[in-house]
């Protein structure tokens, strides 16, 4: 019985990474309604604000760009255009963004007792997850009502897209997340990705704009895993709602299922990695540092 015991030890800090995660699943659910319950916490609206914070920068956005600077004309249905595209991004942000402050935020807890450090910033993207969920069904309601008709395909790309979003933000987020028990720093520069991420994927413009402009180096706009997300968004909850009068030049850039899908996967993949192979080395002294 004592060698058993003694075989099971391991050094303080190290682990599976995110195979803990899995493992400690019951301490994963704990987390996210800690998470959700301290965010809402002496709020009157609650849950409420993820309906109501979208609905703003949707309607801020339609009406400088949509009606102001009449982007509507060229790009039928603009309103799902532009929501479909703020919906992912928001997830995406709203991910990365907690899941940098994650492990500072608890550092009380971090402190106190050991648990899988890579816990906190997979918690704040299942969190961000439960805010998406209620902009999704305002976005599907709002297609249907305009005459959504998606393939099976398409709706497999979805579910293929969010994880993809899912798991980049937990890299960046475990990257980022480590990197700011030791530098504060990376909250600021994890703040300047937010701001551009918008404007560096379609989701207030037509893709096609981008390419007229970048002419032969528009395969690099497409290496962006958020650009290549967005542009499949697009492809499953806007284009479906088109009508045959309705097509714009290039609803979906070339290849993408076939070539910038893939790739994007593969790049996801492999800031996973690199965020997992990063927040291990560094989670060690966690406790010291905080």
């Amino acid at each position: 019985m004592a060698t058993t015991e003694i075989d099971q030890l391991v050094t303080p800090g190290s682990g599976r990474g995110l195979l803990d995660v899995y493992r400690d699943r019951f301490l994963l659910k704990l987390l996210v309604r800690k998470e959700i319950k301290v965010r809402y916490r002496g709020s009157v609206l609650g849950l409420l604000w993820s309906y109501v914070k979208p609905l703003i920068q949707f309607l801020i956005y339609f009406v400088a760009l949509g009606i102001f600077l009449n982007l509507q004309r060229g790009t039928p249905n603009y309103a799902i255009y532009l929501f479909a595209g703020i919906v992912l991004v928001n997830f995406f942000t709203e991910s990365l963004s907690n899941a940098t402050r994650s492990i500072v935020d608890n550092r009380d807890l971090i402190r106190k007792i050991y648990l899988p450090r890579e816990l906190f910033p997979v918690a704040t993207v299942w969190v961000s997850a439960a805010h998406f969920l209620p902009q999704l069904v305002v976005l599907v309601g709002a297609c249907l009502i305009v005459g959504w008709t998606p393939s099976v395909l398409q709706l497999a790309a979805f579910f293929l897209v969010f994880l993809i979003v899912a798991v980049l933000a937990t890299g960046l987020g475990l990257l980022f997340g480590a990197m700011n028990v030791y530098f504060r720093d990376s909250e600021n520069i994890v703040d300047m990705i937010v701001m551009v991420v918008t404007w560096a994927s379609p989701v207030l413009y037509i893709w096609s704009m981008v390419e007229q402009v970048m002419g032969p180096w528009y395969w690099i706009y497409q290496l962006n895993p958020m650009t290549v997300a967005v542009e499949v968004f697009h492809w499953v909850f806007w284009e479906p709602t088109l009508k045959t009068d309705q097509y714009v030049t290039g609803t979906m850039p070339p290849e993408l299922l076939t070539l910038w899908l893939p790739v994007s996967i593969g790049i996801t993949l492999v800031v996973l990695f690199i965020g997992q192979l990063t927040f291990r080395r560094l989670a060690v002294h966690f406790a010291q540092e905080l």
